[in-house]
């Protein structure tokens, strides 16, 4: 049976609905040995610390870790949307369209993933830059390469990172050569690559199926990851409505809108993750909402290649589950806070432009939290403080410096004044803060990065 073996005492803050933030000062709460919550409270008014921890730990002495001023306990981001080898590329080729940057830049660089070794290069700094901001769960896209995307799966392991990692599969329109023989063998070496992630033994890492999008997707691959995805029970995850000139491509290969294109192919469902999602028209989501189908909402990388701007409100009142993805090297970060500020500043264009109620900053927390575990089905794992979820955390210093010295005001991402309480603190890290000031994360309650070490 799990003991309590540390608690935490200080600035506690998680989502615990779509429109609603818990602030918990002082709040308390106390991580298993075997890396799950025990209990969260709030230290309850005129009562002593020391009696009322008493009260928690009876049969046993944990470790008592009080959070300096200006420190926050926060739950781990959760990015559903990132492609691990686009990431050497991230920052670049912003001018070009979706389908002319994909055959510039990502289907020329992803070829050069049947080298493991430099499949290896990359993905280490890729998973240890992503948990170094802050990022415990992340739904990875690999390549084509069945080898190298086991790799990555097992880099997550190595480093700690809770994922579902998914190869590629895409039998035309890969550009110069970079496809699969055909459908049948897509599937083959798909098969393949998930024995090889499970053979890793990790429950914190899984396979997902991955079918790139409708473009470079036959029917025939697309039913067969149907099939595949109800016969191992695994995920699915693609694009959908990225870019009008991808639209059109579509409706022109499988004479459907996109939506529907899927939907006749046996893609749609609870367990399958729709990244973009722009131009969508109300049958669209409806279909969406009855197939209880989710998205991941990716501001970054539609603003960066002039996608378009996605309408998550409307999203979000069609019962549509929504989280947030990084979406690199359509996106320029691999920081979850971008990904949050610009989707906050996209719904306010849309609210300026049309009128529609733009996302609060509570929801944008829940998007990339809370509302991303539910997209990726992790809900009952992850995503908030809740007795029985892993600690899955990131601890935030706001006094945190470049140098690593909390006295050097200059090299600071965020300034704290007096009387600033939790609330500010919190908003100040969303909008001013950055990696640097993410110091030690968390995943199932082990320590996965800690900045002095």
């Amino acid at each position: 049976m799990a003991t309590v073996e540390t608690i935490y005492v200080g600035t506690i803050i998680h989502s615990i609905s779509q429109t609603q933030l818990a602030y918990l000062n002082p709040g308390i709460l106390g991580v298993n040995t075997d890396g799950t919550i025990a209990f969260v409270h709030t230290l309850p008014p005129s009562t002593p610390l020391d009696t009322f921890l008493a009260t928690l730990t009876s049969n046993n002495t944990p470790t008592i870790r009080h959070l300096p001023a200006h420190t926050l306990l926060l739950p781990g981001f959760i990015d559903t949307h990132i492609h691990a080898p686009q990431y050497p590329f991230s920052g670049t080729g912003y001018t070009l369209p979706l389908l002319t940057w994909l055959t510039t830049y990502t289907f020329p660089h992803e070829r050069r993933f049947s080298s493991l070794s430099y499949a290896e290069t990359i993905y280490k700094r890729v998973v240890a830059k992503s948990l170094r901001c802050g990022t415990t769960t992340a739904a990875w896209y690999g390549t084509i390469h069945t080898p190298a995307t086991i790799l990555l799966a097992r880099t997550c392991v190595e480093m700690g990172q809770r994922a579902l990692v998914g190869k590629v599969c895409m039998d035309r329109n890969g550009g110069d050569g970079y496809v699969e023989n055909s459908a049948e063998q897509s599937c083959e070496d798909t098969i393949e690559f998930i024995r090889g992630v499970r053979q890793l033994g990790s429950e914190l890492v899984q396979p997902i199926l991955t079918p790139r999008f409708a473009v470079s997707c036959t029917k025939e691959l697309l039913a067969s990851i149907s099939s595949l995805s109800d016969s191992e029970n695994l995920r699915i995850q693609t694009h959908c409505a990225e870019n009008i000139q991808e639209c059109t491509l579509v409706e022109s290969l499988f004479h459907l809108p996109y939506v529907q294109a899927y939907h006749s192919c046996g893609i749609l469902g609870p367990k399958t993750i729709l990244a973009h999602c722009i131009h969508l028209n109300d049958s669209d989501r409806e279909l969406l909402s009855r197939t209880q189908t989710s998205i991941s909402h990716c501001p970054v990388s539609n603003f960066a290649l002039s996608s378009g701007i996605c309408n998550v409100r409307a999203l979000l009142d069609a019962g549509i589950s929504v989280g947030l993805g990084t979406d690199v090297a359509g996106g320029w970060s691999t920081n979850l806070l971008t990904a949050i500020r610009n989707a906050l500043i996209a719904s306010r264009v849309l609210s300026m432009r049309d009128g529609t109620v733009p996302l609060s900053l509570e929801e944008g927390v829940y998007m990339a939290t809370l509302g991303g575990a539910k997209t990726l089905g992790l809900d009952a794992q992850t995503g908030n403080f809740v007795n029985g979820k892993y600690f899955d955390a990131i601890l935030v210093d706001l006094d945190a410096c470049a140098d690593g010295r909390r006295d050097h005001f200059a090299s600071r991402s965020v300034d704290v004044f007096e009387g600033e309480g939790p609330q500010e603190c919190f908003e100040k890290f969303l909008f001013l803060g950055d990696e640097r000031n993410v110091v030690e994360v968390f995943v199932a309650g082990r320590r996965v990065f800690c900045v002095d070490e």
